[in-house]
C-alpha cells in the first residue's frame, strides 16, 4: 500500500522494510514486531489519528514518539485508516522537501540577479 503513493521507493533500515520519498522514510514496517508498522506524522496530526483510533494508532517510544513517529497495529486497522495516515506521512515528507527548494531558488534568483548587474 505504501508504493501506491506516486514516487515511493521500497529499502530497509535495520533489518526492516521501509517506504521513502527523495531518500527520505515516511513510513516502516515490522517494528516491534510483524504486526506494526510506522508512519511520520506531526504531533498534531499524531493526536488526532489516535483520537480516532486508539487502539491502532499509538505513538512510538522515547522521542521519536513525542516528535510524531506512530506505530499502526496493522491486523485492526482498516485499509482507509492505514491509507490516510500514509498519504498524511507521504504529504509531510514532500512539504518538507519543498520547503528547502525556495531557499535554494532564491540563491539562484540572486545569483542570476548579480551576474546581470555586473554587465
Amino acid at each position: 500500500m505504501a508504493l501506491d503513493v506516486p514516487g515511493a521507493i521500497e529499502a530497509s533500515h535495520m533489518n526492516h522494510p521501509d517506504f521513502r520519498l527523495g531518500g527520505k522514510i515516511f513510513a516502516t514496517l515490522g517494528v516491534p514486531d510483524k504486526n506494526w508498522g510506522m508512519v511520520k506524522l506531526t504531533p498534531e496530526q499524531q493526536r488526532r489519528f489516535i483520537e480516532k483510533a486508539p487502539p491502532i494508532f499509538q505513538p512510538c517510544s522515547g522521542a521519536w514518539g513525542r516528535q510524531g513517529a506512530t506505530n499502526v497495529y496493522l491486523p485492526a486497522a482498516k485499509v482507509g485508516m492505514v491509507r490516510a495516515a500514509l498519504d498524511t506521512a507521504a504529504t509531510n515528507i514532500g512539504s518538507k522537501k519543498k520547503k528547502k527548494t525556495p531557499n535554494s531558488d532564491k540563491s539562484r534568483a540572486g545569483a542570476e540577479r548579480r551576474t546581470s548587474n555586473a554587465e
